[in-house]
């Protein structure tokens, strides 16, 4: 990505895709005073546009139908430009699909002794972002985590430190090129741009978690409607990756099936009486269930102990998967009793609880934090990947990037003397 100015606004539009909503947000990023600068958080923001459509021709994060795909993007992006009163080129998306797959490994250079500057960043950067990736697989995120100065690790900035061997440890995430391309392909014939493409949890810990957890360590899980994807943050830096293709959506197709109604209303059902907690009164409180069939006014009337039963085995399953793969990452010590659950389906009545007694941490809900003119609507957690994603551009410049294409974009001509180029070579 181009690096935000910081002396005058910038305007951010950016575009998440999931299984069952697709959310658009254009917002503008104001430079804070060097006094009010924070970690992570060197702008303000303030939404202009807003813009939802229900998710089509998606699942567990995938496109499985490229012109309903496109035709719910279309629609969230243009209510959210005639919202703002602009028209947007381009926008960061995010990815949940593709298998996402952590890797950590250790590049250095050497720096004879001296200071250590920006070019040696850049440097030891560079070869840690030659790191192969396979033709299957593409690269998502390419992050230092953590530098090394003579042996002596655990160095945040080294710049202006003496020493003869530089290294850092890079965490790098990879994903399944087919679905990125799909996805990719749907916001092209949009006539958008993608600048860049983030992780889902990487941007839901943006928005919702607070600096002491991610210094201390921390398991955020985003559940959305097709996928729980899981990120682990620690000393401050994004370390690890993983997902699961379950989410709240197979919650309602077991009450779909499991009380024989339509998927709208057990979707309707899930949200005003479903509960992954028992209680003594369940069987007692009766739900009146619309049933399948030519009459559309038929109504069967069911126990909500029956609705418990149906939707808490699929909540043990996912969070016990969890659980399991937080185990075999090897970041499971590094977590300690941290775990905050965002998403959609993390809204669940009673999930907490659950999650607390099944991860056997602590556990709390994370919502978007510190973002002005968001609706009502959307400050919840099913609008953290949305909110993360505007404020990656502030964090963005700790990517490794190539540096032929930094050099264009630093021009200050945001990459329009080379689209003029190319479309005088494509003319001729």
């Amino acid at each position: 990505m181009r690096p935000l100015s910081h002396r005058r606004p910038t305007v951010v539009s950016v575009l998440d895709v999931g299984s069952s909503k697709v959310t658009c947000l254009i917002a503008r990023l104001s430079p804070r005073a060097p006094d009010k600068v924070l970690p992570g958080r060197t702008h303000d923001l303030a939404v202009l546009g807003y813009g939802m459509q229900r998710a089509r021709g998606m699942k567990s994060g995938t496109v499985i139908d490229l012109d309903e795909a496109e035709q719910s993007i279309r629609l969230a992006v243009d209510a959210a430009e005639r919202m703002a009163g602009l028209t947007i080129e381009s926008l960061i998306l995010n990815i949940t699909a593709g298998r996402p797959r952590s890797e950590v490994f250790r590049a250095s250079v050497d720096v004879a002794g001296l200071e250590v500057d920006e070019a040696d960043i850049q440097r030891v950067l560079s070869a840690g972002g030659s790191h192969s990736v396979t033709d299957d697989r593409s690269l998502v995120h390419s992050l230092p985590i953590g530098y090394a100065l003579d042996g002596s690790r655990g160095i945040r900035d080294p710049r202006g430190m003496l020493g003869k061997k530089l290294a850092v440890d890079m965490h790098v995430v990879t994903a399944d090129t087919a679905p990125i391309r799909n996805l990719e392909l749907a916001v092209n014939r949009c006539h958008l741009e993608v600048e860049t493409i983030v992780a889902t949890p990487y941007a839901s810990g943006l928005s919702t978690l607070v600096d002491d957890e991610a210094d201390l360590g921390v398991a955020l899980v985003d559940m959305g409607g097709g996928t729980t994807s899981m990120a682990v943050f620690a000393d401050g830096a994004f370390c690890h990756v993983d997902a699961v293709a379950i989410g709240g959506h197979h919650v309602t197709m077991d009450i779909a099936r499991g009380l024989s109604t339509r998927l709208a209303d057990a979707e309707r059902i899930k949200t005003l009486h479903g509960t992954a907690l028992a209680a003594s009164s369940d069987d007692h409180e009766i739900i009146g269930v619309p049933a399948v069939g030519e009459d559309t006014h038929d109504i069967v009337n069911v126990p909500r102990g029956a609705l418990t039963r149906i939707i808490r085995p699929r909540i043990e399953e996912t969070l016990e998967l969890v659980r399991d793969r937080l185990a075999a990452s090897g970041f499971a010590g590094r977590v300690g009793r941290r775990v905050v659950l965002t998403g959609g389906a993390s809204q669940l009545t009673g999930l907490v609880e659950v999650a607390r007694r099944i991860l056997g941490r602590n556990v709390r809900l994370g919502r978007p934090l510190g973002i002005a003119g968001l609706p009502q609507a959307a400050k919840g957690p099913a609008y953290a990947a949305a909110v993360g994603l505007l404020i990656y551009p502030q964090v963005a410049q700790i990517e490794q990037f190539d540096q032929r294409r930094s050099r264009r974009l630093m021009t200050g001509t945001g990459g329009r003397i080379a689209k003029i180029g190319q479309w005088l070579r494509d003319s001729w």
